[in-house]
């Protein structure tokens, strides 16, 4: 199960039974945010729930090298456009006007700050950003142009991810990312920190330049977002009831709340009504989600050499993410490790194996497919553009992808 050939094939045509707990229920109001506690204790069923709907549909799951579940045509009934050639005709120039924003006289801290905006990252959440935008203005006014603070908002979403990453690879010691070695592993640790620092300060000059004090607030929460779910990452839960729901507050944190307020931030932008705001947060915020789910998924089921960074990775820094706690439903005996962070000799070893005998991937896998089709449908309400369908094709792709 851990060979390289090894994928799963992930589509989005499961649709939750009526009344079912998940990710934005139909119907239910639901404030901006991560799942409140009442959401908390609502999706601690997932458990039973995706074990249940494992059962209902064996048959759901095919390891094939194929991945591909996306249609031929979207849905506005216009011959379908690879999302990311759609949306790189707006980012055309990206990380050269990224290198632009990071006005560095010393040569050593420019090349660390320049070191990731090589121009070989996939740019997931700039398109996410552009093709919102288009989106959003195509339902507002028909408006087929994305306005330059638009754009400036992917360069900055962009930005801070980066930074993230710096800082992330400081605190979790980490030797390669993206398929080459870290920053903190070329230049130390300290290093490093400042370099992250850099590019945040960066990102503030150009967001402060766009002027609208509405957007500021809305991309301020991400960086408060981003320190709150590392501290959530630090920790664990006792109670083992409370994990999963730590987890999901942690990776909407991490992970879910840049892109969901940087699409957000573009509607904003671009689109007077609220109800329109609301719709482009939650899009952003369930893809998130799921994306980050798969991702944990991949540190099960991926190569090294797919992923451009080892597997097993978070058990090494002892972190039990969504495969690992609904593995510990079949092997109680985990949760041990898990409150011992597998710091024991054998430990990580021990839970993968624990992982890949369960239908804990199975399960996480289902758990980001509720996700997207939240996400779908909340875009879905937009009206019909080739940029709204490329965003429901790009739900469907992070459920496909294979690093």
């Amino acid at each position: 199960m851990a060979s390289c050939r090894w994928s799963w094939r992930r589509c989005c045509s499961w649709r939750p039974a009526a009344g079912s707990p998940g990710p934005g229920s139909p119907g239910r109001a639901r404030p901006p945010g991560p799942p409140s506690a009442a959401d908390a204790s609502a999706q601690m069923p997932y458990f039973n729930l995706v074990k249940s709907l494992t059962s209902a549909f064996p048959n759901r799951f095919h390891h094939s090298s194929s991945a591909a579940c996306c249609h031929s045509r979207t849905q506005s009934g216009e011959q379908y456009s690879d999302p990311f050639k759609l949306g790189w005709r707006d980012l055309n120039g990206l990380y050269e006007d990224i290198r632009k924003e990071l006005l560095i006289s010393t040569t050593e801290l420019k090349e660390m700050s320049e070191y990731y905006f090589d121009g070989k990252g996939k740019a997931f959440r700039p398109i996410i950003v552009v093709l919102m935008a288009r989106a959003c203005n195509i339902h507002h006014n028909n408006s087929r142009d994305v306005q330059a603070s638009q754009r400036s908002i992917a360069l900055i979403a962009e930005m801070i991810h980066t930074a993230s990453l710096v800082h992330d690879d400081v605190i979790d010691d980490a030797s390669s990312r993206r398929g080459k070695h870290t920053v903190n592993k070329i230049w130390g640790e300290k290093k490093a920190v400042l370099a992250g620092d850099l590019i945040l300060s960066a990102a503030s000059i150009a967001l402060a330049r766009i002027g609208n004090t509405t957007v500021i607030s809305i991309l301020t929460q991400v960086i408060e977002d981003l320190v709150r779910g590392e501290f959530l990452q630090l920790g664990s839960k006792e109670n083992e009831t409370e994990r999963f729901a730590h987890y999901l507050e942690k990776t909407f944190k991490k992970t879910a709340s840049l892109i969901a307020n940087s699409c957000k931030a573009v509607s904003v932008l671009g689109c007077p009504d609220p109800a329109v705001h609301e719709i482009a947060y939650q899009y952003g915020k369930n893809v998130g989600i799921a994306f980050q789910l798969i991702d944990d998924v991949l540190d099960f089921t991926s190569c090294s050499d797919q992923m451009g960074k080892p597997t097993s990775a978070d058990l090494k820094l002892g972190l039990a993410t969504g495969p690992v706690l609904f593995a510990c439903q079949q092997f109680p005996e985990m949760n041990a490790m898990i409150m011992r962070r597998f710091s024991l000799p054998g430990d990580v070893d021990r839970a993968r194996q624990y992982v890949l005998q369960s239908d804990g991937v199975q399960q996480t896998t289902y758990l980001a497919q509720r996700y997207c089709h939240e996400a779908i449908r909340e875009i879905s309400k937009l009206r019909p553009s080739p940029e709204r369908d490329a965003l429901i094709q790009l739900s469907e792709i992070v459920l496909t992808r294979e690093k």
